[in-house]
């Protein structure tokens, strides 16, 4: 469901609405039925709802939304969100997940949420990914290291540090958690993606990747060794580079992802490149998740102006991911 005051309630109807269109395969929401039946009334939306069962859910996709009922009805409005709402999205996310893990649903793709609403409930967490890691590990009894990769034909990106202010990217950076990272990255790209040899490439963190130490060492100290530990581990990287340079045309028909040192640096050029396609997907994690790659967008929830763009990207990619992931593990 993501945020029920923004635009995910609005893109999910719109996205049932283009299933024929896009091959989508078959989906149902997390969500308040009756939510979904107003807005859909509201905005004109030729858009059935139905409430229904998990189970149901793939027989009544040709002709209504199918839509599994959370425990209570959604209080907010579009664009005026209600500090009431957010246990629902808490709930919706968890559900989901307990949907993967008993074999209901196939994956889990997540509308946007806005964590100032959820922080005002006790939500302890940065954000999804880190959510989902705890989840994973609850459910499945694995250890999970979540890894937030935003990905679209142009471009794949995956930031080091991710919902931190800048000022502690420099506590928060070490040549282990940089190789962490890409080694998941290395390892989805391959067992989800199909790409026999990933190539990474390493940004710098400093301007000119350090310009060889006169702007800061950690290039050197950090990333020049998390790049040869990599490489001595039969890893395709390659780095520092710097980041100026990093995601013109020719740059990026050299790599298969961009291993990026903070938020910023990662999502600036994907948004840049690929705003209504690109696709949040959440590696190392025991299951699939997905998620369209903006906001809730307050501003414009309930006003029909909302595009399902990156929502059914996110639908498509769960469904092309899935099998192989599924292949993966058995």
């Amino acid at each position: 469901m993501g945020d029920p005051s923004g635009i995910g309630p609005e893109i999910a109807l719109k996205a049932w609405g283009e299933r024929h269109r896009q091959s989508l395969s078959p989906f149902f929401v997390l969500a308040d039925p009756a939510h979904l039946t107003r807005l859909a009334k509201t905005l004109r939306l030729d858009v059935p709802v139905r409430a229904c069962e998990p189970e149901e859910a793939t027989q009544i996709f040709a002709t209504a939304l199918p839509v599994v009922a959370l425990s209570e009805p959604v209080v907010g409005m579009p664009g005026k969100p209600d500090a009431a709402d957010a246990a629902l999205t808490i709930e919706s996310i968890m559900r989901a997940v307990e949907l993967v893990h008993a074999g209901a649903a196939a994956a889990v793709v997540t509308n946007p949420i806005s964590k100032d609403n959820l922080y005002k409930a006790g939500f302890k967490h940065p954000g999804h990914t880190e959510f989902l890691g705890e989840l994973a590990e609850r459910l499945f009894h694995t250890p999970a290291t979540p890894v937030m990769m935003l990905w679209s034909p142009a471009l794949a990106v995956v930031p080091v540090t991710i919902h931190i202010a800048l000022a502690q990217v420099f506590a928060q950076l070490s040549a282990a958690r940089v190789v962490e990272t890409a080694r998941i990255v290395a390892h989805d790209l391959k067992t989800r993606f199909g790409i026999a040899n990933p190539r990474l490439a390493i940004a710098g963190l400093n301007p000119h990747a350090g310009e060889n130490g006169a702007m800061g060492r950690e290039d050197i100290d950090i990333l020049q060794p998390a790049v040869a530990a990599l490489v001595s581990e039969g890893i395709a990287a390659s780095g520092p580079h710097p980041a100026d340079t990093l995601f013109h045309a020719a740059a990026r028909a050299r790599y298969d992802a961009a291993i990026c040192m903070y938020h910023d640096q990662a999502l600036i050029p994907i948004k840049t490149l690929a705003f209504d396609s690109a696709v949040n997907v959440t590696l190392g994690l025991p299951f699939v998740r997905t998620s369209p790659d903006h906001g809730t967008a307050y501003d414009i929830a309930g006003t029909g102006t909302a595009s399902a763009a990156s929502l059914i990207a996110a639908l498509q990619l769960a469904a092309r991911i899935v099998p192989a992931t599924a292949d993966a593990a058995a």
